[in-house]
């Protein structure tokens, strides 16, 4: 996933009408980093919670937690 696509999903999670604006004249973020999870995997977990829904979910706590 890139950082722009990353932007729009928590855009989209915390539904901001505004625009993502990137500065091109800064540096362009960290090298390409993987994760791996298959010793997770091994194990048996798995998740359960799709990134989008996860930043839906944190969001949400978040805001009720501001009250």
């Amino acid at each position: 996933m890139t950082i722009k696509e990353l932007a729009e999903a928590i855009k989209e999670a915390v539904e901001y009408k505004g625009e993502v604006v990137f500065d091109p004249s800064k540096p362009d973020g960290t090298p390409r980093k993987l994760l791996d999870t298959s010793k997770l995997t091994v194990m048996g977990w798995k998740a359960i919670t799709g990134l989008r829904e996860a930043l839906e979910l944190a969001y949400e706590d978040f805001i009720k937690r501001q009250c």
